[in-house]
C-alpha cells in the first residue's frame, strides 16, 4: 500500500443532524457513535493502510481548526479548506491533481467522514483488493454494499459481467429511486448500494476530469501547481469558487458509465462489512437500536427517564429527566438554543429547517 493516499471529505454541514450539527460543529467532528468523533473513526480504521503523512482531509474554513485539533498527526498542509462549497468533484479533483504532481503512481481512496463500519478487518481487506484493481490500469473502483432492504435514501449500482473472481463491471448508476423501483432493484439481485467510497489512481481521476469536466479541471490544474508555495492560498481563493458545483457521481461516474460496461472501466467491488451511512437522526436511531436492541426501541439520552406505552423514539435531552408517554417513533433533540421535534419518517426533511434559518438570516442557529 506504499502509494495509497486516503482522501477524507469533511466539508459538509450535516444539516439533517440539526440542531446538534451546526456550521462550526458539523456532524463529522461530533462523537455520534462512541468516544471518537466521526472523522477520527474514519482515520483510525484507515491508518493500517497508510501512514498519517499520506492522509488528506478536505473541509471548510469553519471546521478546519477543529479538525486540525482532532487529527494532530496531520500537518496543516494535509487539511485543505475549500474557500467555497463546490461538492465532491472539485474537492477530490484538487487532491488528484496535487498528488499526480508529487506521486505519479498514487492511488486515491475517497472516503466520506460520516460512515460507520462494523467489521474493520474485512473493510481493510476489501480496500486492499480495490487498491490493486485501481493501480492496475485506468480502472475506477466503487465499493458496492449488498442491499438489505428497498432503501430510497441511497444511490444504486447496476452490476453486469464479472471482472475477475470477486468484482463486477458496472452497467450504470441510479440516483435515489422511489420505493417501487428500489424494491425492483433488490429483487433483481444485481444491484448494490453506492457507498460513496471510490478508488482510482490520481492519473485516472485527473484524466477523467479533463474529459468529463474540462472547465473545472482547467481551474484545478493551476491551483495544484502552486501547492506547497506561498501562492497556493491566493490561487485557491481566486480560482476554486469558479469551479462547477457538482458531485463526482454526476461529473464522472454517470457519463463514464454511458460508454458501456466493457469500455467504462468502472468496477464494483461487492462488500459486506457492516456499513452504515449515518445520514439522519433516523439512521442513527436504527444504528444504535441494532447494537443495543432495547425492548421498546427507545433511545433516550438524559438524566434518567420514564416511558409508558412509548416505542421507537429517539430523544436527546442532556441534563434533563425525560418522560415519554403514549408517543411512538418521535425524534426529539434539545440543545441550549433549539428544540427539534419530528417523526422518524420525517427526519430526512430536517435539512429544510436549516434552509429556512439561512433564508431568515438566523446565523446564530445554523
Amino acid at each position: 500500500m506504499t502509494n495509497f493516499h486516503p482522501v477524507i471529505l469533511a466539508g459538509g454541514r450535516g444539516t439533517r443532524f440539526w440542531p446538534l450539527s451546526r456550521q462550526r460543529r458539523a456532524k463529522q467532528i461530533l462523537a455520534l457513535d462512541g468516544k471518537l468523533t466521526m472523522i477520527q473513526q474514519t482515520v483510525a480504521r484507515l491508518l493500517p493502510l497508510a501512514p498519517p503523512k499520506r492522509f488528506w482531509a478536505i473541509t471548510n474554513e469553519y471546521l478546519r481548526p477543529e479538525i486540525g485539533r482532532q487529527l494532530p498527526r496531520l500537518s496543516r498542509n494535509q487539511i485543505l479548506a475549500e474557500p467555497a462549497a463546490r461538492n465532491t468533484a472539485p474537492a477530490i479533483g484538487l487532491a488528484a491533481f496535487i498528488l499526480m504532481n508529487s506521486d505519479p503512481d498514487a492511488v486515491i481512496g475517497l472516503f466520506p467522514s460520516d460512515h460507520v463500519i462494523g467489521d474493520e478487518k474485512r473493510y481493510r481487506d476489501v480496500l486492499k483488493r480495490g487498491i490493486e484493481i485501481a493501480a492496475a490500469g485506468e480502472n475506477i473502483v466503487v465499493l458496492g454494499i449488498r442491499p438489505t432492504r428497498a432503501e430510497t435514501g441511497y444511490g444504486y449500482i447496476e452490476a453486469g459481467a464479472s471482472f475477475g473472481s470477486d468484482s463486477l463491471r458496472v452497467q450504470r448508476f441510479t440516483e435515489k429511486p422511489d420505493a417501487p423501483r428500489a424494491a425492483e432493484f433488490v429483487k433483481a439481485g444485481n444491484y448494490f448500494w453506492n457507498s460513496g467510497m471510490f478508488l482510482w489512481s490520481a492519473r485516472t481521476l485527473a484524466n477523467a476530469l479533463l474529459e468529463h469536466l474540462p472547465k473545472t479541471a482547467a481551474l484545478l490544474q493551476p491551483i495544484a501547481a502552486t501547492f506547497g508555495t506561498r501562492k497556493f492560498g491566493a490561487t485557491l481563493a481566486r480560482l476554486y469558487p469558479k469551479c462547477e458545483n457538482i458531485s463526482i457521481d454526476y461529473a464522472v461516474l454517470e457519463p463514464r458509465s454511458g460508454k458501456g460496461e466493457q469500455d467504462s472501466n468502472i468496477i464494483c467491488l461487492p462488500a459486506d462489512f457492516g456499513w452504515n451511512d449515518l445520514g439522519s437522526w433516523t439512521a442513527l436511531h436504527e444504528h444504535h437500536v441494532g447494537k443495543s436492541q432495547p425492548k421498546d426501541n427507545n433511545l433516550i439520552t438524559g438524566e434518567g427517564w420514564f416511558t409508558l406505552n412509548a416505542q421507537g423514539n429517539y430523544i436527546q435531552a442532556p441534563g434533563k429527566f425525560v418522560a415519554a408517554l403514549g408517543v411512538n417513533n418521535l425524534v426529539v433533540v434539545e440543545t441550549e438554543d433549539a428544540l427539534l421535534i419530528t417523526t422518524r419518517d420525517q427526519a430526512q426533511d430536517v435539512g429544510k429547517v436549516v434552509k429556512y434559518l439561512d433564508e431568515m438570516k438566523l446565523r446564530n442557529l445554523v
